[in-house]
């Protein structure tokens, strides 16, 4: 990611030198109603791309908001399940609490691969087969235990494994390749137009507000692919998964 950003931030200083070089060529001829018009074009360029960056930006932090809530959800769902095998038989009990922590300690297997999406997938398939042992084992189980078991396990291990359904379904989610593509061709497109408008100004000003737009466009980009690959980065759910971690710490 790295490579990509300094790609990209030289670019926009390159297109940035090369719409200041167009500007000044043009700007001896350009009378002031050409300018007036140039202006409005810009500005409306401008605005595009700060409301395509807005809700970029929004809609990538509500992802990262959601999957730090699954995460806890799913910490604690696993956790109910655990405290609810004490309602079944009790012969029963010691393999499924094993299976329950051994489910836990999975899904922190799989989380911890990403952004690797093969070492993801190959970590939930685990966890899935130990989903229809656990429900199976359950099912059993409940047949000697009290009826109430019935209403308090069934719909923990229901929640629980929606939960990972939901989680993974997010985690797959991320900002289309469509609009990463518009925004850092009008990232481009705005870096010649902002070269070409500081036509006419001293050196100084020129470089210190090249550099300011191309550093400030860059950071917005890299945030939004930081909000989408929240376990890689500077940005991180790793707070969340303590949760998992200290679910699991518990399970003796």
């Amino acid at each position: 990611m790295l490579l990509l950003l300094l790609t990209l931030f030289a670019a926009m200083i390159a297109l940035l030198a090369a719409g200041h070089h167009l500007g000044k060529r043009r700007l001896a001829g350009e009378t002031e109603q050409e300018r007036v018009g140039l202006v409005s074009i810009e500005t409306a360029i401008f605005g595009l791309m700060g409301l395509i960056f807005a809700f970029t930006y929004a809609g990538a932090a509500q992802r990262f908001e959601q999957r730090r809530a699954l995460t806890i959800q799913e910490a604690n769902a696993i956790g109910t399940v655990y405290l609810r095998v004490d309602l079944l038989a009790e012969g029963a009990r010691p393999a499924l609490r094993a299976k329950v922590k051994r489910y836990a300690q999975g899904l922190l297997t799989a989380y911890d691969a990403l952004p690797d999406e093969k070492g993801f997938g190959s970590g939930l398939a685990r966890v899935r087969a130990l989903q229809n042992e656990i429900w199976t084992d359950s099912i059993a189980a409940l047949r000697d235990a009290p009826p109430v078991a019935n209403q308090l396990v069934i719909p923990a291990l229901n929640d629980m494994f929606d939960l990972n359904v939901t989680h993974e379904a997010v985690v797959h989610v991320k900002t289309p390749g469509a609009i990463l593509g518009a925004l850092i061709i009008l990232a481009f497109i705005c870096s010649m137009l902002a070269g070409y408008g500081l036509a006419g100004t001293r050196a100084w000003s020129r470089y210190l507000h090249m550099v300011g737009f191309a550093f400030v466009v860059t950071m917005i980009i890299y945030i939004v692919l930081d909000y989408d690959y929240p376990r890689f980065g500077l940005i991180r759910i790793d707070f969340a998964d303590r949760v998992l971690e200290e679910t699991i710490a518990g399970m003796k």
